[in-house]
């Protein structure tokens, strides 16, 4: 059943490493509290496919192009005083895949600092999610989300770069004060297919909302 959430407009967000299962939690959840949802540009992206076949060349456009992106929804988001569910955040291009390519050698350092005096200052701006909700996968669960799904471009994608992006994921998540948070564990979760899956989620998720009001 549908729920019509009444009270104050809220920014929820879903973090998560690649193949987590973001978008479609966000897909579910917006159905679910009759929420509006914001997703990535992934297929409107114009750097994406060119950074798969030449990181280093392309590194730091795609970074640029995804903070951009997500300052605007931002703005977006809470110029519209409904309560929308965001597939992936701010924080994570500056805290989780800016940095892994810089000591992966494949952003240079002089683009790195560019990238987050930047980032600081459009964060100093913005208000952070009321609920920040990550999505914990370990790398066999996100390499077979990732060939489910099918995307040309993610086949390219190396295990030793999943594996240091959940690194990465779990110290930022580790130091995250900016909100509330929540982790679930997606590894024995299937809220796609299955129902008390999902049910169990949108348990969770009731509790840390009406905390918020």
């Amino acid at each position: 059943m549908t729920k019509t959430i009444k009270t104050g407009a809220m920014h929820i967000a879903i973090a998560g490493n690649i193949g987590s299962g973001k978008t479609t939690l966000a897909g579910l959840l917006s159905k679910h509290y009759n929420w509006e949802a914001h997703y990535e540009d992934v297929d409107e992206n114009p750097y994406l496919n060119d950074f798969y076949e030449d990181m280093q060349r392309w590194s730091f456009n795609l970074q640029i192009f995804f903070l951009n992106s997500r300052l605007n929804q931002i703005v977006k988001i809470r110029q519209s005083g409904r309560t929308v569910i965001q597939d992936r955040t701010i924080y994570e291009d500056a805290f989780i895949f800016a940095p892994n390519l810089h000591a992966m050698g494949l952003m240079s350092t002089r683009d790195f600092d560019n990238y987050f005096t930047l980032f600081n200052l459009m964060t100093s701006l913005i208000q952070p999610p009321d609920l920040l909700v990550y999505l914990r996968a370990s790398v066999p669960t996100l390499v077979h989300q990732i060939q489910k799904r099918g995307r040309e471009y993610e086949n390219s994608i190396r295990l030793d770069y999943l594996k240091r992006l959940n690194e990465r994921y779990e110290a930022w998540i580790e130091s995250y004060k900016l909100g509330k948070i929540l982790i679930i564990d997606v590894d024995n979760l299937n809220f796609t297919e299955v129902r008390e899956d999902l049910s169990h989620v949108i348990s969770k998720i009731d509790a840390q909302i009406h905390g918020l009001f």
